[in-house]
């Protein structure tokens, strides 16, 4: 599966209010669901000193689905392409490790 058939897979499943013109409730849902990710992240560095097992790498996979959902989502509230934001994102990072900018901070270096 590419961007582009999931963008348009899981827009189907889009069933929250104003769907279409509604980028805040995707936007809420990403920071919920990164949020997620972070507190399966920080158990296992409490819990299981830092290993990942294969029961908690199952579930950090789905909770990453759903942030790739919510991604999804905003994109579409916002007439954005998944295809179109991985392929920009791609060429900021090669130009940035052409020039040797990929440490640092500040989004254009």
């Amino acid at each position: 599966m590419n961007f582009e058939d999931y963008q348009k897979k899981s827009r189907k499943t889009a069933l929250y209010p104003n769907v279409g013109e509604n980028f805040i409730y995707p936007t809420i849902g990403l920071s919920g669901e990164t949020g997620e990710v972070s507190e399966k992240i920080k158990k296992v560095i409490r819990d299981k000193g830092g290993k990942i097992d294969d029961e908690t790498r199952e579930m950090i996979k789905k909770e990453l689905g759903d942030v790739l959902w919510y991604v999804s989502q905003l994109a579409s509230e916002l007439g954005l392409s998944l295809d179109d934001i991985a392929e920009k994102n791609i060429e900021k990072l090669y130009s940035r490790l052409e020039r040797g900018k990929l440490q640092g901070s500040g989004d254009n270096r």
